[in-house]
């Protein structure tokens, strides 16, 4: 990994807000291909992320087991968490494919560290995607909790409340229209960071092409 990055590609990252205190520059296009090429491997995953390098914690991210991973293992590498791309990338390719997914989402939701929450406002956008088998009711009690949390003015936070509210909108005819009355209720608010989090989601909820996609859903 040393190897494959460079200084231009860290000078990249860190213009997208990427933390690069410790990284090689290594893409995520290059750490996916290596993470193919190397296989699940739990255990040297856990080693990887306790160096503290941010491309060797991606590529442990794509790399461990999920079904290995323990609550212990998740919540420790969540409070590691120190920039938004290790954070989305443990959660759209690691941690919403364990057991505890769902436990672990609404926990960390709650929590007040920035990426912690971050990290549980991504999952919950990322199950909406993937999880098939959930229900919508399963979703729909999440909306109060973004409703609640979307006052946090925090950027990582506000970005991911307002990601998850999109997807949820995005996942069925029933949440498109649940989704989009919690939007336009935040459009409306009186605080900015809400305001700011239901105009976004209102302007694609409401665009002619994405309703049509969730028509097609059912």
């Amino acid at each position: 990994m040393r190897a494959m990055g460079s200084a231009e590609n860290i000078a990249g990252m860190a213009r997208y807000g990427i933390t690069v205190t410790n990284a090689y520059g290594v893409t995520a296009g290059e750490l996916k291909a290596l993470a193919r090429e190397l296989g699940r491997d739990h255990v040297r995953a856990l080693e990887l992320w306790a160096t503290g390098n941010r491309d060797a914690r991606i590529l442990a991210a794509f790399t461990a087991d999920p079904k290995a991973m323990t609550r212990v293992e998740m919540n420790r590498w969540t409070r590691d968490f120190d920039s938004w791309d290790v954070c989305d990338g443990c959660a759209i390719h690691l941690f919403r494919k364990s057991p505890f997914a769902w436990e672990m989402a609404l926990k960390w939701a709650g929590k007040k560290p920035e990426f912690v929450r971050r990290a549980g406002f991504a999952m919950i956008a990322t199950l909406a995607v993937h999880d098939k088998k959930a229900s919508d009711e399963t979703f729909l009690e999440v909306l109060p909790l973004i409703e609640e949390t979307a006052s946090d003015e925090r950027n990582f936070v506000k970005k991911a409340v307002n990601w998850a509210l999109r997807s949820l909108g995005k996942r069925s005819m029933e949440m498109h229209g649940a989704a989009l009355a919690v939007a336009e209720r935040l459009a409306q608010s009186t605080d900015k960071t809400a305001r700011w989090i239901g105009k976004d989601a209102v302007r694609e909820l409401t665009n002619a092409k994405t309703i049509e996609r969730v028509a097609r859903k059912g």
